[in-house]
């Protein structure tokens, strides 16, 4: 009689292989590590606090892995509580727990950041006339990382301009954008800003916005060619007056001065005649 095989047998290689990995006393006992917040974005030599969880009971080492300064603040059998400080560059941190002879360990990134404390705008020139071109130029001195900011120039609520920026270095650097607009009657009843976000969400943090102080543009009205010609005409006119003024003052003075010469004359001569008849 032929042999035949249980059809239960195909399942005993998997069966075993499931009970060698769940079964207590089995062998090494399955366990997960968690690190909360798994991305940080600290400041430039700011500080950050990291938990530290595992689903193993009792867990016999664990520690956090990292070159920065560190504290423990508070400690429980499967969760610890640590505090880094004086974060100036990007690292990686790690938690590991040991169970049951087990290391298991998880890391989390932390980003560094240099909010934009400074965000200074100028407008070129801050005098215009109604129709001519002026610059806007919107400078933040030091910001990082480059990649997460974001400009917009503002008249009013109004944007005019926005740009990003890329770059992935971690060190701080100048942002500046210009843009060329059309001076325009109404522009002269509204502030003029710059705006900067540093959008860190997609790193674990948050959206940091700073703006800068409000600018005004004088505006002028360029003068009609008829008012124009009136207001040469007048000045023309005030001009002569103010010639002919100064002539005839010139004149009459000059008639007055011969007048008092003249009188002094007859009477000097009169003096001398009398002299010589009474001698």
């Amino acid at each position: 009689m032929p042999f035949e095989m249980s059809p239960f047998c195909c399942w005993g290689l998997p069966a075993a292989l499931l009970a060698v990995l769940f079964c207590p006393g089995s062998g090494e006992e399955a366990f997960e590590v968690y690190m909360w917040p798994e991305q940080l974005v600290v400041k430039h030599g700011g500080s950050s606090k990291i938990n530290c969880s595992t689903s193993c009971l009792q867990p016999t080492i664990s520690g956090l892995e990292t070159t920065l300064s560190k504290t423990l603040l508070d400690k429980q059998p499967q969760w610890e509580l640590y505090e880094v400080f004086n974060v100036s560059t990007d690292t990686v941190v790690y938690c590991h727990f040991t169970c049951s002879g087990r290391q298991v360990q998880r890391n989390a990134s932390i980003t560094v950041f240099y909010p934009p404390e400074q965000v200074l705008l100028k407008l070129q020139p801050t005098w215009v006339t109604v129709g001519k071109v002026f610059t806007m130029e919107c400078r933040v001195p030091a910001v990082a990382p480059l990649e997460n900011l974001t400009l917009t120039l503002f008249r009013g609520q109004e944007p005019l301009h926005m740009q990003k920026f890329e770059g992935e270095t971690a060190a701080p650097q100048e942002a500046m954008i210009t843009h060329n607009s059309t001076a325009h009657k109404e522009d002269g009843r509204h502030n003029f800003s710059c705006r900067a976000e540093l959008d860190l969400k997609t790193r674990g943090g948050g959206l940091i916005r700073k703006t800068s102080e409000p600018q005004v543009l004088e505006i002028h009205e360029p003068m009609p060619d008829n008012q124009m010609v009136i207001i040469i005409a007048v000045v023309s006119v005030l001009l002569l007056l103010f010639v002919a003024s100064v002539l005839l003052c010139f004149v009459f003075g000059q008639q007055w001065h011969q007048r008092r010469s003249g009188n002094y004359g007859v009477q000097a001569a009169w003096r001398r005649l009398r002299r010589s008849y009474r001698a």
